[in-house]
């Protein structure tokens, strides 16, 4: 039974305060996050709706939601007679309840009746931290063929993984019947290992061991939803899911494919820095499925005798001499004469700061936005706008994997200049 796409409406959980990625998030939510040079995080589960042709989709945000808002509005624009959206609900306080979202479940429960005035039989949920390309069509159609109340997508993962995840046993029909969230005890987890008969099935190769992971991407009839949410439960994975599988009909979509979770600051350094392999785990240039953006209508790139070795140049920047090995240069980065930035996710800027702009700083001893000359950068994330003077050296050496400091700070071992960071001419971090 091929399922009527117009009655699904899409929601794109947009997380708390993001504190595992602060600083990024000290001044944006977590979904406005810049990813890859050019886009942003919530660009990967947008474009992956609009790939299956799904187009009504809702953003629930509550912190720094103003850079979000304005990214989508200007990068998301459907025709009158589609029908189509990309809309966000931010948190809001009422007459009659003045708490903020306490967590996912209670986010769609407090924009439930906004909900209910759209004409829909599934509700897709997905979480907005996420790098993944999935269609979302296969998840929809098993939903529907196996006459479900909730399926949950799922995907294979090693023993070490499965202790930091929600953890699934299906029966032979993909039923679920069991949960265990982030399983440690040995014996436990043993008994959530997926059965090997699975592995041809699920095209699994090899000896390893394997655990279902949740990927917090979910399919819920409309009346289930409202049944599993007329109570006080503040969370799906915790809360919602478990009691689910004990009196309802959960199923699991077995995912096979790149899946990973990039809300933490290593996960997000990684993933960026993987984009620029020549074989990169999340491939950008699949135009079977691309991902989308704001049209910026920027300038080509200008290179002017740089070294650059497995990086990604965005749009509308100026290389000048400049030697970047293994790393990702944003939209408007202006690297200086014989800088040099290895393993450095660098996010451009905003705008092109003026001439006037520039003298005008000179004169106070004020970088320019940009990156100075002769400046030497390693294992970092520069945020936008950040100004980064000449003869500055940027390293993790002799340094805690977590620290703070009024310039910079240092999560997971990187270094991070905050947005609009200003590091001085001939300063050594």
């Amino acid at each position: 039974m091929a399922p009527n796409l117009g009655n699904v409406l899409s929601v794109i959980m947009g997380g708390g305060q993001g504190t595992r990625l602060f600083p990024l998030t000290e001044e944006r939510s977590k979904p406005a996050v810049p990813l890859a040079g050019k886009y942003r995080i919530v660009d990967i589960p947008i474009s992956n709706c609009i790939n299956s042709n799904l187009k009504r989709i809702y953003v629930l945000t509550q912190f720094n939601s103003a850079s979000l808002h304005r990214h989508i509005s200007q990068s998301y624009k459907f025709d009158h007679f589609s029908g189509g959206f990309v809309e966000i609900l931010a948190a809001e306080q009422t007459l009659t309840d003045t708490s903020w979202y306490q967590g996912t479940a209670d986010a769609v429960r407090k924009n439930l009746l906004h909900f209910l005035n759209h004409d829909f039989e599934y509700m897709l949920i997905l979480s907005g931290d996420q790098l993944y390309r999935m269609d979302f069509r296969r998840i929809i159609a098993q939903h529907v063929e196996n006459y479900a109340d909730v399926t949950i997508a799922t995907i294979p993962v090693t023993r070490d993984a499965a202790q930091s995840l929600g953890i699934m046993e299906i029966d032979k029909e993909r039923r679920i019947t069991r949960f265990e969230e982030k399983p440690k005890d040995p014996a436990l987890l043993d008994s959530l290992r997926l059965e090997r008969d699975w592995y041809g099935r699920l095209d699994i190769e090899g000896e390893d061991e394997f655990f279902l992971a949740s990927m917090g991407i979910y399919v819920f009839n409309r009346e289930i939803l409202i049944k599993l949410l007329d109570n006080d439960f503040t969370d799906f994975g915790k809360h919602i899911i478990p009691k689910a599988i004990q009196n309802q009909r959960v199923f699991s979509y077995v995912f096979q494919g790149y899946w990973e979770d990039i809300g933490t600051i290593r996960n997000f350094f990684d993933a960026n820095l993987d984009f620029t392999s020549e074989l990169p785990r999340f491939n950008f240039f699949d135009m079977s499925a691309p991902i989308f953006t704001r049209a910026r209508f920027l300038p080509a790139s200008k290179i002017n005798g740089a070294q650059i070795n497995h990086a990604i140049i965005s749009d509308g920047c100026i290389i000048n001499h400049a030697t970047i090995t293994n790393s990702i240069i944003g939209i408007r980065s202006v690297v200086g004469v014989g800088s040099s930035l290895n393993r450095v996710v660098y996010m451009g800027g905003d705008y092109y700061e003026s001439q006037a702009s520039i003298l005008e700083n000179e004169v106070i001893g004020k970088p320019r936005i940009g990156i100075g000359q002769n400046t030497r950068i390693e294992n970092a994330i520069i945020d936008k706008n950040a100004r980064i003077g000449d003869n500055v050296v940027i390293s993790t050496a002799g340094k805690p994997d977590n620290m703070d400091h009024p310039l910079y700070f240092v999560r997971d071992g990187i270094v991070i200049i905050p947005k609009n960071g200003v590091i001085p001419h001939g300063t050594i971090i």
